[in-house]
């Protein structure tokens, strides 16, 4: 077993110099993917003496190979999924390995992104795992001459428990790998009662690695005779090269040369930004170097982009009618005069800022590219590499790393493209590395929205009659320059189905055009429409004087599948007939964290309160408490959040909850902080200083999460957390203040800032 040893500075120190070794010196050089030097991406389950399908196989010594295609950012994916196929292959856990794949169209969709991977492949890995066991099955009862339905299998053995003979996976895995792969018809999954990992999980294949500094991230990539790269991008989307001094740049000690990047062709998509590229020896040469280029820059048109007046804009944008995106009742008749109460509710450009920057290493050589990324979506690397160097798809190799965290930028491979490109114009192996500053101010940010909400109510505070506008720069503006309005996938989230059961009810949406590159992060549009309608929701129920939760559950109604006929509602790309949205499930998780919460007894005020909000994103139902303490100068404690999840069939519990513990995390980062600003088209954030994520200090100081027991299929647990949290946060201090919060983040609040 590998110890960890607790080491001071002073004890450190002495040992590295003590003895005269200077140990700060040494460069280690870690091994590399297993299979991260072969010409043709192959895999140890590709290799394997028994090979049924492309994510197992068997070798006769009993290992059994599982390959990972998604991708490991702390989610625990490269663990999950295995553990799926190994309970149907009735595997011993301690005798799996896993296997990273490569970027490969037949691995299916690679995304690692929109909280999907169990969802989509729970079925695939169980029958994978199902189809290696018969075939086990089938040949041990051949060697034994007795029928296969006289056989079972136990812990990596199957048995013929009528004589009491046993075999192992190993033994029986070159017999196996004769017999044809069985089909679909013919398998039998097990039943869940019969489950041995499913619904109980296991701690990441990668937690040793993690601890003890052998994990093998972007960054640890290396090749003989490689040369590393920083790049000066265009300081405002869409710039290009006027004029370029790079004398001082070359004078730095390690530097090689410079190198232009060519600026985009619109639409962006996930090409290289274009600019300058200072080639070096390390990476500490670059970063001195670029500091020394002297460039001066064409803006183009995005240089009039300033946040604060667009802010206004957006604004404007959505007190106008918009286009109709839902309309139930009679919601075209126009809009009651008594009664009425509406606002407004905004969220800025948020930055994923993972904790490792990006980074990526590439060859190309012979007409070729290999590279090596810590990427959420190997494929996209894939093709982008492939058409910014002209070369067949088939001829980029793309090895996945893991990644110290993505949050959806890492799925949009523009870093992997310069590695690549500056590759072939060198000739030589290249590894490009962003700084902090070049993560913050060069993302593909969660987009800036205005929203305004309008309610006509009863003598009981009830809505009569519902409005609701919503406009941001949708992310589809990266693949097509005139994208204005939002599309059906983004509109869908937390807007077009908003689950209230009300005679009347308008749903739209306004243009916005985009001025930066608008891309995915953590739970997407969720975040501002979860914000603005569980927020104006909140407003209702106290105008009523009504408590929240019963108040939003009177909204919700009764137990019922809403009906989308003649709305666009992709439904996170799932069957809706397989994933229905279910308001009696969203009324389950509601009660259910009013229930351990101890929401009934809970008083607010005098600088102390609770808030409340439940929200249904990438098909899972989840309701948050969350409790504040407000001191007199504005100091924001979050002493306890309590969130209960239905998510289906859930395959690691401990990683689900530590998911849903992350998002809480997240979520802080963004009521208290997140923001993104821009002037003259310059974003005017750079690093932890100007754009900080929570301190310790600042997080809850106690997560309780709950998972519902259900038997619905899996769905996404990695985003579904981040929405509630949010909206729950900001009605939590106004229970504790009186004080809305309709703008975010608190930092540029008045209040709170």
């Amino acid at each position: 077993m590998t110890q960890i040893e607790n080491v001071s500075r002073r004890r450190f120190l002495k040992g590295a110099f003590g003895t005269g070794a200077f140990i700060l010196a040494v460069r280690y050089v870690p091994p590399m993917l297993a299979h991260a030097q072969t010409t043709d991406g192959q895999t140890d389950a590709d290799r394997a003496t028994l090979h049924p399908s492309l994510f197992v196989g068997i070798q006769q010594d009993g290992t059994v190979y599982i390959v990972a295609h998604r991708s490991e950012m702390g989610t625990v994916i490269r663990t999950s999924l295995p553990l799926v196929l190994a309970d149907e292959l009735d595997a011993d856990w301690k005798r799996v390995k896993v296997d990273q794949a490569i970027g490969d169209k037949r691995y299916g969709d690679q995304n690692t992104d929109g909280s999907q991977s169990v969802r989509r492949f729970f079925d695939t890995m169980r029958e994978s795992g199902a189809a290696a066991r018969l075939m086990l099955i089938q040949a041990a009862a051949l060697q034994w001459n007795v029928a296969a339905s006289d056989c079972s299998t136990e812990l990596h053995e199957v048995v013929h428990k009528a004589t009491g003979r046993r075999l192992g996976y190993g033994e029986l895995a070159s017999g196996a790998a004769h017999l044809a792969v069985p089909k679909k018809e013919q398998l039998q999954l097990k039943k869940p009662s019969e489950w041995r990992y499913i619904g109980k999980g296991m701690t990441s294949v990668d937690l040793e690695k993690l601890c003890t500094g052998k994990a093998i991230y972007g960054m640890d990539a290396r090749l003989d005779g490689m040369v590393y790269a920083s790049v000066e991008h265009p300081p405002v989307f869409g710039g290009i090269i006027k004029t370029l001094d790079d004398q001082e740049a070359l004078k730095v000690a390690g530097v090689h040369q410079t190198i232009r990047i060519d600026p985009f062709k619109p639409p962006a998509a996930f090409q290289p930004l274009g600019g300058v590229a200072v080639i070096a020896d390390n990476t500490w040469a670059a970063f001195q170097g670029r500091k020394k280029l002297k460039i001066t820059w064409d803006n183009g048109p995005n240089e009039s982009y300033d946040s604060v007046e667009y802010k206004k804009e957006l604004r404007e944008t959505a007190h106008k009618p918009g286009k109709v995106i839902r309309s139930v009742g009679d919601s075209d008749k126009a809009f009651p005069t008594e009664n009425v109460f509406e606002a407004d509710y905004y969220v800025p450009l948020l930055a994923h800022a993972p904790m490792e920057p990006l980074v990526a290493l590439a060859e190309f050589k012979d007409g070729k590219v290999t590279a090596w990324a810590p990427t959420q979506n190997p494929q996209a690397a894939q093709a982008i590499v492939s058409a910014e160097l002209g070369i067949p798809p088939g001829d980029v190799i793309c090895h996945v790393t893991l990644l110290g965290g993505g949050f959806g930028r890492k799925s949009k491979p523009d870093y992997v493209a310069e590695a690549a490109v500056l590759s072939k114009k060198l000739g030589r192996p290249v590894k490009v590395v962003w700084t902090r500053e070049d993560d913050v101010k060069f993302d593909y940010y969660n987009a800036v929205a205005a929203m305004y909400l309008k309610a006509a109510v009863d003598d009981k505070g009830k809505p009569t009659a519902w409005l609701q506008r919503s406009v941001f720069p949708p992310i589809t503006s990266i693949f097509d320059v005139n994208a204005v309005y939002g599309d059906p996938p983004h509109l869908a989230q937390g807007w077009t189905d908003l689950p209230y059961d009300l005679p009347n009810i308008r749903i739209e949406n306004g243009p916005a055009q985009a001025h930066v590159r608008i891309g995915w992060l953590r739970s997407v549009a969720n975040i501002y429409h979860a914000f603005g309608v569980q927020c104006f929701t909140d407003e209702l129920a106290h105008r009523a004087n009504r408590d929240p939760v019963e108040y939003l559950l009177d909204l919700v109604g009764p137990p019922r599948t809403l009906d989308f006929t003649n709305v666009q509602y992709p439904n996170y790309g799932a069957d809706y007939k397989t994933y229905p949205w279910e308001t009696g499930r969203l009324r389950k998780v509601i009660e259910m964290v009013a229930d351990k919460s101890g929401w009934a007894g809970k008083k607010s005020g005098k600088g102390h309160g609770f808030g409340f909000a439940a929200h249904r994103s990438f098909l899972t139902y989840v309701a948050t408490v969350v409790e504040v303490e407000v001191s007199d100068d504005g100091e924001i404690r979050i002493p306890r959040v309590d969130t209960a999840v239905d998510a289906g069939i859930v395959v690691n519990p401990e990683a689900t909850r530590a998911q849903f513990e992350g998002a809480v995390v997240f979520g802080t980062s963004i009521v208290r902080s997140g923001e993104i600003t821009a002037k003259n088209g310059v974003i005017q954030q750079s690093n932890f200083n100007d754009y900080p994520v929570a301190r310790i200090n600042e997080v809850p100081a106690q997560t309780n999460v709950y998972i519902a027991e259900s038997s619905a299929p899996p769905a996404g647990v990695g985003e579904p957390g981040v929405p509630p949290f949010v909206a729950a946060f900001c009605n939590a201090i106004f229970a504790a203040t009186g004080t809305r919060v309709r703008d975010l983040p608190l930092s540029s609040n008045s209040n709170f800032g």
